[in-house]
C-alpha cells in the first residue's frame, strides 16, 4: 500500500515486513488508470522523477540505472554471443536501452502489456527511451505469456523478465508452466533472467520457489545475483538466471573486462561479487 502524507511525501508502506520507504515530492504530474494498473509519476526533491504503479515504486531517475544494468548485463555477458533478445514487460524501457548497448545484439523484441508505462517514460523518463527508435528495436503491446506461446522453439538466445512483483498483471510469470514455456522457445546454451524481489525479504520465500520452479522446468542452473537498490523494498534487489545446457555462474569475465560500455555500476567484480551469495541467503534458498 502507499500514502501521500500532506501533499509532500510519497510513502509506500511494507506491511508485510513493517517498513516503508518514503520522497519528499514537489508536485504530481501524472495520474492515469490505465486497462491494467494505476500510473503515477511524481516529481521529487532528490531522486528526479518518480514512476509508481498500483501504489508501488517502479524506478526513479536517481537509481534506475542499478536495476537496469543489472536486469541487462549480467544474462548478455553470460550468454556465448546473444543476438537474439526477448524483454516481456519493461515498459519504461531501460532494460531495452541496456541490451542495444550490445553491438553483437541483432534484434531486441520488447512485449509489454500496458502502453501507458511506455507513454509515460516517453513523456518523463526521456532517458530511459532513447534508444527506442533503433532499428535493432521492436516494441509490442501484447500478453507477453501468450506471445512466449505463439513463439517457435529454440528461437531465443537471452530472454528477460522485467515484471512488476508477482501480483496482478505479473503473477503468471513467475510460474512453473510459463517458466516452462520460456525454456521451450531458448535455444540451446540459451539464458533466462527474471527479477526476483528482496534477498533480505524474500530469499526462503519467492527467491527460493522460482529457483526450484526454473530447476523444474527443465533448466540446468540456477543464479541470483543481488544488488543495492535504495527505492525498493529493504534497499537490496536481486535478479535470479537459469541457463538451458549453460552454467550461468559462469560469465565471459574477459569481456566484461574489455567492454566500453558506458555504464554507472554493472563490472567484473560487481559481477563476481554478485554471484557469491552471502550465508543466510545460502541457507534460506536451501531450505525444504
Amino acid at each position: 500500500m502507499s500514502k501521500l502524507r500532506d501533499d509532500q511525501w510519497f510513502t509506500e508502506v511494507f506491511d508485510s515486513h513493517g517498513s516503508a520507504f518514503s520522497l519528499k515530492v514537489t508536485d504530481k504530474l501524472l495520474d492515469v488508470q490505465s486497462a491494467y494498473q494505476h500510473l503515477e509519476v511524481y516529481a521529487t526533491e532528490t531522486y528526479g522523477n518518480l514512476l509508481v504503479l498500483d501504489g508501488c515504486v517502479m524506478l526513479t531517475d536517481r537509481d534506475n540505472f542499478l536495476y537496469h544494468e543489472m536486469i541487462a548485463h549480467p544474462a548478455l555477458f553470460t550468454h556465448q554471443a546473444p543476438k537474439r533478445v526477448v524483454i516481456i514487460g519493461g515498459g519504461d524501457c531501460g532494460t531495452l536501452k541496456e541490451v542495444l548497448r550490445h553491438p553483437g545484439v541483432e534484434h531486441v523484441t520488447q512485449i509489454d502489456i500496458d502502453e501507458e508505462v511506455t507513454k509515460a517514460s516517453e513523456r518523463f523518463f526521456p532517458a530511459l527511451v532513447e534508444s527506442n527508435n533503433d532499428p535493432r528495436a521492436e516494441l509490442l503491446f501484447a500478453d507477453g505469456v501468450k506471445w512466449v506461446d505463439d513463439t517457435p522453439d529454440e528461437s531465443i538466445d537471452v530472454l528477460i523478465i522485467d515484471s512488476t512483483d508477482p501480483v496482478g498483471p505479473a503473477e503468471g510469470l513467475f510460474k512453473t508452466d510459463f517458466l516452462r514455456r520460456c525454456h521451450r522457445i531458448l535455444k540451446d546454451g540459451g539464458v533466462m533472467v527474471q527479477q526476483s524481489e528482496s534477498p533480505l525479504y524474500h530469499s526462503g520465500t519467492i527467491i527460493r520457489e522460482l529457483r526450484n520452479d526454473m530447476q523444474e522446468a527443465g533448466f540446468d542452473s540456477v543464479a541470483t545475483l543481488p544488488f543495492p537498490q535504495p527505492v525498493y523494498p529493504s534497499g537490496w534487489w536481486s535478479v535470479t538466471l537459469a541457463g538451458k545446457n549453460t552454467d550461468v555462474n559462469t560469465f565471459r569475465e574477459q569481456a566484461v573486462a574489455n567492454h566500453d560500455l558506458p555504464l554507472e555500476y554493472y563490472t567484473l567484480e560487481a559481477h563476481r561479487g554478485a554471484l557469491a551469495l552471502p550465508p543466510f541467503m545460502r541457507r534460506a534458498i536451501a531450505a525444504k
